[in-house]
């Protein structure tokens, strides 16, 4: 009999029960133990779920407060000095001052840097490690959520990030060998294991990510280490996961680990499949991802079961299927998308629906009457798809195919636009601005839930939305800001806004998937040929405009960002996609220009997260994405200034794609990093001007102008005054009024002070 199992399930529940339960938690409302009381009862709903859909194994310790990567941190005790004696005093309290800083009683922390899980659009908080870290255990968090899982009566197997993973993506303050700290690492890891068998734990599933990047031998050094110093101590068996990729030329590597079993993903990399099978020895078992973890299509079952039977005719029982990854990153459950069209809710399968098919899967392996009726259905549903009116549009394919060299081109250099816009700009040097949205208050989002279920007309919603605006251009020219933006009171999201006015979007109620912490977003399904049948920003740019006579910045989200950002299509390349996403932007940022906004933001946060995690894939990959943002901005006047802004990205390996984009000016986070981000741009001498982040909007602390002006003496160090400007590090949609007035005031008074300081040099 095949086991049916899986790598992980979504934590924030069908609901956002997680969501709000943190909150409920930060605001002081609700203690620790009602917190931790709410957690359990989402882990408990959320293996149910998984055992009725079909699993006969579910995952545990997946769970986490806010971060997995931060969980193992605070689990092995890699917890910088700084936070220890707020964690000694108050566990809750000093985790989450890891994650999201710290400024009371006194105390004023920054939490730790954030970056994006591999290339998906999740947020991992990094581990901050030195020559002299230490480990320890502390807690026993695997252990109780393995015997929680056991007293509901479930099969379960713990969850944990493995050791020479943690280490890669992890951070040496110092300079230091991170994986020179795998000797110290060990004998927690292997007290952890014994912990997990005493406990009953027949397996643990050990993940290694970082197996399918491009790794040298000090990296293979590292891992033969580990598991065979692993594999000496009296543990439960293990079951090595790799997912995101293929495993490529460190298969022989994973393949002769002392382990019992190895997960590979078969729906990113089908075509290892029979290598893997070949490399594996007669003991141990396969586990098969066969279902996509990280998009809400249904499988191609035929296809799925094809590989499946490859792999059973030659394993027999030692194969077990699973998703291709955690199911972290899809919904939870497509049956509740009542208001999606029929054909279209019938193409679709989230976390519940793809255990579901796997439960299919395996049943059609044992021959299962069951099983081939619901094969018939899906072929059924995947021939709809393929011939649906619904997707294809011939007029959009044949912009595509016209596009031409001329369409990628801004006019002039950069030297020359830049001289056009400060003509018409009259800018100061470090002019200040903002990324872009500011608070969404209760009262904002109540008025949108109003006017979604008509209880405000049009009018009156309209007419709501020009005083939040009127009132936050107002604050904007009070406090000094130089370039303005109108807030963003009417978006919901900065992707969904924009898929919901385009063609071949589609959008659910409750599909939501974790970004960070209590930050949930919910990714538009593109399930068709994009084109924009109307507008979609001018009219309030427009507005916010004829309120100044300062400039206002018009907002859009750039084609690789709305891209990365939605599920995406899976029966085209997905450049054929972006760059329809990307016509469609320019067509909204022409009709801005004509509207009279002159400068225009074009979001790409996405743009280093869409790299692919081999260097050989590298190329490809940026020319069509960095095609697609020139064919977004390129087609307006010298005087119209384009900004672009990315956040937590690593910028060494693309600074030259950076560079080929030919924004006038890229705002870039640099707060959390204390600008060791704005490296790369020094290193490469980038040409036009950056942006880089004083202040962090990813943590309720507010900066002061001291602490501002150091950042910005420290990128005026590097590079000339003339190119800086001053911002925040991202939008500030999810702070209050109350910090983002304190830290926008510091702010301009920084970048005040460094044109005194300027002028003084001078």
């Amino acid at each position: 009999m095949t086991t049916v199992t899986n790598l992980g399930f979504p934590r924030i529940g069908p609901r956002r029960e997680l969501k709000h339960a943190l909150e409920s938690y930060w605001r002081g409302e609700t203690t620790s133990q009602q917190l931790e009381e709410a957690a359990s009862a989402l882990r408990q709903k959320h293996w149910t779920l998984q055992r009725d859909a079909g699993a006969d194994v579910v995952p545990c310790n997946d769970f986490s407060l806010y971060d997995h990567v931060l969980d193992t941190a605070f689990l092995l005790d890699a917890i910088p000095e700084r936070y220890r004696s707020l964690v000694e005093r108050d566990a809750h309290a000093g985790y989450f001052a890891l994650a999201r800083g710290w400024q009371r009683d006194g105390i004023d922390l920054h939490a730790l840097e954030m970056t994006k899980w591999f290339d998906t659009n999740y947020h991992y908080l990094v581990p901050e490690l030195h020559a002299e870290q230490s480990f320890r255990l502390r807690g026993d968090k695997p252990v109780a959520e393995y015997l929680e899982a056991r007293a509901q009566g479930l099969d379960a197997r713990p969850v944990l990030l493995g050791p020479v993973s943690f280490l890669l993506l992890s951070k040496a303050v110092d300079g230091s060998d991170r994986l020179a700290l795998l000797e110290r690492l060990l004998p927690v890891y292997a007290e952890l294991l014994a912990k997990l068998k005493q406990a009953g734990a027949e397996w643990v599933q050990i993940d290694e990510p970082c197996l399918v990047l491009d790794q040298d031998g000090d990296d293979h050094a590292a891992y033969r280490s580990a598991y065979h110093a692993l594999a000496t101590v009296e543990r439960p068996k293990l079951l090595l996961a790799t997912y995101f990729g293929p495993l490529g030329e460190n298969l022989p590597l994973a393949a002769e680990l002392p382990v019992d079993g190895l997960h590979i993903d078969l729906v990113r990399a089908p075509e290892q499949l029979d290598a893997v099978l070949d490399a594996l020895g007669e003991e141990k078992i396969i586990s098969l991802g066969l279902v996509d973890g990280r998009n809400v299509w249904r499988a191609d079952l035929d296809r799925a079961l094809r590989t499946f039977r490859r792999a059973h005719d030659r394993f027999g029982k030692r194969v077990q299927i699973a998703p291709s990854c955690s199911l972290l990153h899809v919904p939870v459950d497509a049956s509740v998308e009542n208001a999606l069209p029929a054909d279209l809710k019938s193409w679709l399968a989230f976390a519940t629906q793809k255990i579901g098919e796997l439960r299919v899967l395996a049943d059609a392996v044992k021959g299962l009457v069951r099983a081939y009726t619901t094969l018939d259905t899906a072929r059924e549903q995947q021939l709809a798809r393929q011939q649906s009116e619904r997707v294809h549009r011939a007029a959009v394919a044949e912009r595509v195919a016209a596009i031409d060299a001329a369409d990628l081109s801004r006019r002039s250099p950069h030297a020359a636009r830049k001289a056009a816009q400060q003509q018409h700009l009259h800018l100061p040097l470090f002019p200040t601005t903002t990324i872009g949205s500011f608070p969404q208050t209760h009262e904002v989002r109540e008025a949108r839930a109003q006017f979604k279920s008509r209880k405000l007309s049009i009018e009156e919603y309209e007419a709501f939305l020009e005083a939040e605006t009127e009132r936050c251009v107002r604050f904007q020219e009070d406090i000094g800001l130089d370039v303005l933006v109108h807030g963003e009171f009417e978006r919901n999201d900065m992707v969904e806004y924009f898929g919901e006015q385009l063609d071949g979007f589609a959008f659910t109620k409750l599909g939501w998937v974790q970004s960070y912490g209590s930050r949930c977003v919910k990714p538009p399904i593109i399930y068709g040929d994009v084109q924009r049948p109307a507008p979609m920003t001018v009219r309030w740019s427009r507005y916010a405009q004829s309120l100044t006579k300062r400039a206002m910045k018009g907002m859009l989200t750039g084609p690789v960002t709305v891209l990365q950002w939605s599920f995406v299509r899976d029966d085209q390349p997905r450049s054929t996609t972006c760059r329809q996403i990307a016509l469609a932007l320019r067509d909204e940022v022409l009709d801005l220009e004509a509207a009279g906004i002159h400068v225009i933001q074009i979001d790409e946060p996405a743009l280093r997260e869409g790299l692919p995690l081999r260097r050989k894939d590298w190329s490809e990959y940026l020319a069509w994405a960095v095609e697609s943002f020139r064919l977004t901005a390129s087609g307006v006047e010298d005087a119209t200034q384009i900004h672009t802004h990315m956040c937590y990205s690593e910028f060494n390996d693309i600074i030259e794609a950076v560079a080929a984009m030919d924004a006038d000016v890229i705002s870039i986070e640099t707060s959390r990093s204390r600008m060791e981000l704005l490296d790369a741009f020094v290193r490469f001498r980038y040409p036009n001007d950056i942006g880089p982040g004083v202040y962090d909007i990813h943590s309720p602390r507010v900066p002061n102008v001291e602490e501002m002006t150091e950042l910005l003496q420290k990128a005026a160090d590097v590079l000339k005054p003339e190119q800086l400007w001053v911002n925040p590090d991202c939008g500030l949609k999810t702070r209050g009024w109350t910090e983002v007035r304190a830290a926008l005031v510091a702010m301009v008074a920084s970048a005040r002070r460094m044109r005194e300081l300027a002028a003084v040099e001078a």
